[in-house]
């Protein structure tokens, strides 16, 4: 165990973990010198590299003056807060990376928050230091703030600091001064991060941390070995701490660890180092693994509950089962039930209507990645939009409330305080950064329902919001999740462009000629507060006089394309968004027109 480090690396997304851990792999000697290698080769999802975060926890590991430095990289965005909750009780240490421009943000607060209540050292790593904007002074200041903030032992409001450009590959003790590689950082690790605890004379102990699924062996059950030494298909037992009497025997098939980005087959493994270990088919997180004699469950990190939740429900429109593979119930409830195991801040619950499942989860990133993984895999199905979870505490109704930072060009301060203040925010802390601003609000999460679109257009694609859970508060009032009506498509048929003519009077449309198109889908935004019907396949009535052909003088403008998050944004109470391997509709949860006005005259005021 003297020869073993196991940290886990957090920070803000984009502020450059995966990165970091390229270099560490690249100077330990992980790659060969001629070898190609992709960049933040840990996003090895496809959704990981194409929006350039990164969504599941990994692990790896380097070697570094015959010691062996076990690696997490954690996400870095809130709503996979999750997945560094859980992960954290594998390691002994963090390295909090912080931008040498941005500083401290919300997600790098909850979760340092969560690793000194565990104890953990902290090495602090201000990256970036090479970026021509760079305040390391002041953010080496406010990292020391929210280390006293966060009441931070002495010994961990003494650590380490380290200032690095993940990029070129380098780090220093020093501000001032460049350095030439990661040796420094090395050195600190092994210096600062103490060994793991344990006895490998004692009874086995494994907090299985997470769990990786394979075709080939099933679930793989990933953890620290608290005590003892496990060995390739030797009779063990799980348990649960919470669950006392859900006790299994089981045999450990294949264990392997994991050394650079491979996980290597071995057949022994002592305390204090991570395994991997196969063979098990009903483990999940939070599960102990014990001799076959000796049962003592470990107890698991308490998990942050959802604040949101969404129903999934079968897609039952005129177009349903027309792209999908998988589209029955019993397909809907296996992928959501497997998600579920996966990802423990996901919670999924059936309803009293078969066709229907509640999924509550961290935010809307946490849903519009669950949604695109499973149309990814050729699952259709419809969801309604988002809704914040309530909660009664001493008889009175309270809602889960956001801190959220935003960092905006300086001309666009006003509008951004109006808009917020608009949805319930409350500024809390302004700071001014030279021609930018960056300000803190305390918001209830139904105020950011639909608002990043329109903060990108009061920034001009220039400002940066983001936002973390903060606590529960009392119900600050109604708030209108939508100003503007819809544009609702008449019949089913065809779109064309004379139809579309006349439909864009009305508003912004979402379609152009061509689409599909049916009875109660919705087509555009309308530019009034209701909702209108419009006949977007409506033909021009030919004559001897009028032909076909004169329809080509009609100028239509280019539909506006919504990307997924956008829909999800834009959906209003009364509508849901049918998703299916090819496409994204936005509907009307009930499509009868006649239908639906009848259930709007009766719906209480």
């Amino acid at each position: 165990m003297k020869n073993i480090r196991n940290i886990a690396i957090i920070a803000h997304v984009d502020h450059g973990k995966t990165t970091l851990v390229d270099q560490m792999l690249k100077q330990s000697g992980v790659f060969r010198e001629n070898q190609a290698v992709v960049e933040r080769v840990m996003d090895s999802g496809d959704l990981e590299r194409e929006r350039g975060i990164t969504i599941l926890a990994k692990n790896t590991s380097v070697h570094y003056n015959d010691t062996k430095i076990n690696i997490v990289d954690t996400p870095g965005h809130a709503d996979f807060g999750g997945e560094v909750e859980r992960v954290l009780k594998m390691v002994n240490g963090v390295l909090l990376l912080v931008d040498a421009a941005e500083g401290p943000m919300p997600q790098t607060r909850f979760v340092l928050q969560r690793a000194l209540g565990l104890g953990h050292r902290v090495i602090v790593v201000v990256n970036k230091i090479d970026r021509p904007d760079v305040r390391i002074h002041e953010v080496i200041d406010q990292v020391l703030e929210l280390l006293i903030d966060l009441d931070a032992t002495d010994e961990q409001l003494d650590s380490p600091m380290l200032f690095c450009s993940a990029r070129k590959g380098t780090a220093s003790y020093s501000p001032e001064a460049e350095g030439a590689d990661l040796r420094p950082l090395f050195e600190t690790i092994l210096d600062y991060i103490p060994e793991p605890e344990g006895d490998g004379g004692k009874p086995l102990q494994i907090l299985v941390s997470s769990v990786d699924y394979n075709d080939y062996v099933g679930r793989i059950a990933i953890g620290r070995i608290e005590h003892g030494v496990i060995s390739q298909n030797q009779e063990i037992t799980v348990c649960n701490y919470l669950d006392s009497g859900n006790i299994r025997k089981a045999k450990a098939t294949n264990l392997y660890v994991f050394d650079g980005l491979t996980k290597t087959p071995v057949e022994k493994v002592t305390a204090g180092d991570i395994v991997a270990i196969s063979g098990i088919s009903d483990i999940t997180i939070g599960d102990t693994i014990c001799e076959a004699q000796e049962i003592k469950p470990l107890p698991f990190a308490q998990i942050s509950e959802p604040t949101m939740e969404m129903t999934f429900c079968v897609n039952d429109s005129p177009f349903a089962g027309k792209e999908g593979k998988f589209i029955t119930t019993r397909h809907l409830r296996a992928r959501l039930m497997k998600e579920a195991l996966k990802d423990i801040s996901l919670k999924v619950s059936e309803t009293a209507d078969t066709d229907s499942f509640i999924v509550a989860g961290r935010g809307e990133m946490h849903f519009s990645i669950l949604i695109e993984t499973m149309r990814r895999a050729g699952y259709e199905f419809q969801v309604s939009p988002p809704r914040v979870l309530f909660k009664e505490i001493d008889g009175r109704v309270h809602e889960p409330i956001e801190r959220l930072v935003i960092d905006t060009p300086e001309d666009s301060t006003g509008t951004v305080i109006e808009k917020v203040g608009g949805r319930k925010g409350e500024l809390v802390e302004l700071i001014p950064m030279g021609n930018r601003t960056k300000l803190v609000f305390l918001i209830p999460s139904r105020g950011l329902f639909g608002y990043r679109s329109e903060f990108l257009s009061d920034t001009r694609g220039e400002g940066i919001m983001t936002s973390v859970f903060e606590t529960y508060a009392p119900f600050k009032g109604e708030l209108h999740r939508r100003n503007t009506g819809s544009l609702i498509a008449y019949e089913a048929g065809q779109a064309v462009t004379y139809g579309l003519f006349s439909a864009q009077e009305r508003g912004t449309l979402f379609i152009s000629p061509g689409t599909a198109v049916y009875g109660g889908m919705i087509v555009g935004v309308s530019s009034k507060s209701q909702d209108i019907i419009v006949n977007v396949c409506k033909r021009k009535h030919l004559t001897n006089i009028r032909a076909s052909g004169s329809d080509e003088a009609l100028r239509l403008t280019p539909p506006r394309i919504m990307s997924l998050e956008q829909c999800l944004e834009f959906l209003a109470d009364d509508e849901l968004l049918e998703v299916t391997p090819e496409s994204l509709r936005l509907r009307k949860s009930i499509l009868d027109h006649s239908q639906r006005m009848r259930a709007m005259k009766s719906r209480p005021e």
